[in-house]
């Protein structure tokens, strides 16, 4: 057996999944730090004014996934085919890319602001301690891109330990840094956003050197920048373009997922209060597990994309098949816990009698929904590894109109859970129409002649 194939056992690819997972796992942890800081140290101004800003960085940075995602597929491919010098032009490209997109965040950031505030609601008080908030933690855009475009190289190398460093690092320092400026200083809101620009920073200038000094390591080519910087290769423009294209269809793929989520949030609206709040609720917990799927997933993405560039037919079907089949066994464990405990994790959540009821009785479609989409996940990380993503973004436009005609059909009939079954759908769609296009992803290794599923 090949150290390739080594490389792919089950025992291997979960070692590497577990720290991605609790990489992911480290993010909300500083929502929760950032909440309990202004709620006990500000007003309940402030604390609406940083879920109003949050907001809408979630949205601008989720925008801008396509860093992370488009840089892992080219990473992980050019390391399969041992194209060391690319992997370090793919990482300049990428740099380059991201540090251009967030100086021209900071230079639109009024009609971002503007556009922004006009389309959520907000009193007057909140909305002008929110726009505080804007101001100051929009200056750290460019350094989160350049995050965004590590963590892609740390997942593309399958460096899952380095990817989990920088994460609790990043995490660390800002729940440390706010806790100094909101909570020791008394700074409130503009002291949460120092906070984080400061971590954003710090971050991308320590994980930038500390991802070159690995790179040069592995690729024996020494310290000095010249030596790492291929600069013809960097700026070659055929693969620059080819960056963009794929960053563009990955950025069209994601905005529409979202507009997914948010039309069925706003619809379950529409059933009353007690609806919404359950639908909350229950995303969360829907939301938790991805934590583990997106482990799985990262592991394919770059198990698969080097397998992919190596044009190793056997390792592709043994990266795709295993990782997928890992993540079939969380995904029932994942379910089952929502089963059996879920009604337990709600009452955490809530006290409100009426909103349990309807909570739990939307816990059985979340276990569904969890089974079900575990496909798309694994097919989404065996996308981006391979840099198909046309086919991401194709697939994505039919599934949303799969779902907007379930949703019209499934809600009307059956109300809230009918919402529910239609975000079922939704990811069986986007499983379904992925798989189809798998064939003329396999033609890469045809002309070889092995077709590896």
């Amino acid at each position: 057996m090949s150290s390739r194939t080594n490389s792919l056992s089950y025992a291997s690819l979960t070692a590497m999944a577990w720290p991605f997972i609790l990489a992911n796992a480290s993010v909300p942890l500083l929502g929760i730090v950032d909440t309990a800081v202004i709620g006990n140290t500000g007003s309940i101004v402030e604390l609406g004014a940083i879920a109003l800003g949050s907001l809408i960085f979630s949205f601008v940075y989720w925008s801008f996934g396509f860093l992370r995602m488009g840089t892992t597929g080219f990473i992980a491919q050019a390391y399969g085919s041992s194209d060391d010098t690319e992997v370090r032009a793919i990482l300049g490209r990428s740099s380059i890319v991201a540090l251009i997109i967030g100086v021209l965040l900071l230079a639109t950031q009024w009609p971002i602001s503007a556009l922004s505030f006009s389309l959520l609601s907000g009193d007057e008080a909140v909305e002008s301690v929110a726009k505080t908030y804007f101001f100051t933690r929009i200056w750290g855009a460019p350094a989160t891109l350049l995050v965004f475009v590590i963590m892609g190289v740390w997942i593309g190398l399958g460096e899952s330990t380095e990817l989990l460093k920088l994460q609790l690092f990043l995490n660390g320092l800002n729940m440390l840094l706010d806790i100094l400026a909101a909570g020791v200083l008394g700074l409130g809101a503009f002291g949460i956003a120092l906070g984080t620009v400061f971590s954003e920073i710090i971050t991308g200038l320590l994980g930038f050197y500390r991802l070159k000094r690995f790179l040069s390591a592995k690729h024996d080519v020494g310290p000095a920048w010249q030596a790492f910087w291929p600069v013809e290769r960097v700026l070659e423009m055929t693969q620059m373009w080819r960056l963009l294209t794929a960053n563009a269809d990955i950025m069209i793929r994601t905005l529409l997922l979202v507009f997914a989520i948010s039309y069925f949030t706003n619809e379950a609206a529409k059933f009353g209060v007690i609806s919404l709040a359950a639908t909350h609720i229950v995303l969360q917990i829907m939301a938790f597990t991805t934590f583990f799927l997106d482990g799985f997933a990262y592991v394919a993405e770059s198990q698969v994309g080097r397998s992919y560039g190596a044009r190793n037919a056997e390792a592709f079907k043994l990266a795709v098949h295993r990782t997928t089949l890992l993540a079939a066994v969380a995904a029932l464990v994942l379910a089952a816990t929502i089963m059996f405990l879920g009604e337990t994790v709600v009452g955490v959540l809530t006290d409100l009698d009426d909103v349990i009821m309807t909570s739990s009785d939307l816990l059985p479609i979340c276990a569904v929904y969890v089974i079900a989409s575990f496909p798309a996940f694994q097919l989404d990380g065996v996308f981006i590894g391979t840099s198909r993503t046309k086919e991401m973004r194709n697939t994505s436009l039919v599934s949303v109109l799969v779902f907007l005609l379930a949703v019209g059909g499934l809600a009307e009939t059956y109300a809230l859970a009918g919402l529910w079954w239609a975000m079922v759908v939704f990811v069986i769609a986007r499983a379904i129409t992925l798989w189809l296009c798998m064939p003329r992803l396999c033609d890469h290794f045809v002309q070889d002649g092995e077709v590896p599923v």
